[in-house]
């Protein structure tokens, strides 16, 4: 049993690890790449290094570094979560795990229905993913939500989900759909149709690139205004940004919390309702019925 035991918390030591290692590893890239800079620094997605290609060379940059990161922290926190599993005398963590996933399928059920009831491992990913990447900025690291090019590639497979379920009634009635409700229409649904992943996108990713812009310009002029105001002071006490503290702090519990934990779950809100609406539902079984009496007649 002693074994047992000291080979269950030496799992749970691997899987905790996997959650704390990649983080410090990013950070630590982060710190020994960072060039210098002076004053307000905006920039976007720092390239690590070029992978050369026959086409187009492959730029491997911090977004996609972070991604991988948070990806490998998030199957860490999977494992230590379903990690002993039981029938009886159920830890915290199960109850956790069992409360997650009760509540994404209760979620799932709501917004699609009963039919989409599989959806569910899809859409807890979305959520996880998408938030802790957001939440990557308290560690000082790029959140990748805040490149178009992670929240892009999101959007286009989400966009061939939608696609797949319109044509389940096959590529005619597809369309057709166009012409709903009436012909002239077409061109409009037909850009409707582009537009959602491009609204999809752009909604993630400019909510969060604004809240760290603002964060960053807030907390250097809250830097500038404390020189100025309190560079009287003797000693180290003038170069101290007294007024830095505090405002920044709460600004960050706002942009990077609670507006990336909503960024996420609007983006997974819009899959489930793009998803199921544009699934012709009752047309499907309608279909699928005369199948199945048109195969019982022969």
């Amino acid at each position: 049993m002693k074994s047992k035991s000291r080979l269950f918390k030496a799992v749970d030591i691997l899987y905790i690890c996997m959650m704390v290692v990649p983080l410090i590893c990013g950070i630590t890239l982060k710190v020994l790449t960072k060039p210098p800079s002076e004053g307000i620094s905006i920039t976007g997605a720092q390239i690590y290094f070029t992978i050369p290609m026959p086409i187009q060379d492959l730029p491997v940059t911090e977004s996609q570094v972070n991604s991988l990161i948070v990806m490998i922290m998030l199957l860490g926190l999977c494992l230590f979560l379903t990690h002993g599993l039981k029938t009886r005398d159920i830890s915290v963590r199960q109850h956790l795990a069992e409360w997650i996933v009760e509540s994404v399928d209760s979620l799932v059920k709501n917004s699609m229905g009963e039919y989409f009831a599989n959806f569910s491992a899809f859409i807890a990913a979305i959520l996880a993913l998408s938030g802790f990447s957001s939440l990557l900025s308290l560690t000082g690291l790029m959140p990748p939500t805040s490149d178009i090019n992670v929240v892009g590639g999101w959007a286009v497979l989400v966009f061939v989900l939608i696609t797949y379920y319109k044509m389940k009634c096959g590529p005619l009635q597809y369309v057709k759909s166009f012409g709903d409700p009436v012909p002239f229409l077409a061109p409009l649904n037909i850009i409707s149709e582009v537009a959602t992943p491009l609204s999809m996108a752009f909604r993630h990713y400019g909510n969060v690139l604004s809240g760290s812009v603002i964060s960053v310009l807030i907390g250097t002029a809250l830097q500038g205004l404390s020189r100025t105001v309190l560079g009287w002071l003797p000693g180290f006490l003038g170069d101290i940004p007294f007024l830095q503290l505090g405002l920044p702090a709460v600004l960050s519990i706002y942009f990077d919390v609670f507006s990336g934990l909503l960024q996420a779950y609007i983006f997974a809100m819009l899959t489930m309702m793009y998803v199921s609406g544009g699934f012709p539902m009752e047309l499907y079984f309608e279909r699928k019925k005369k199948k199945a009496e048109l195969k019982a007649k022969d």
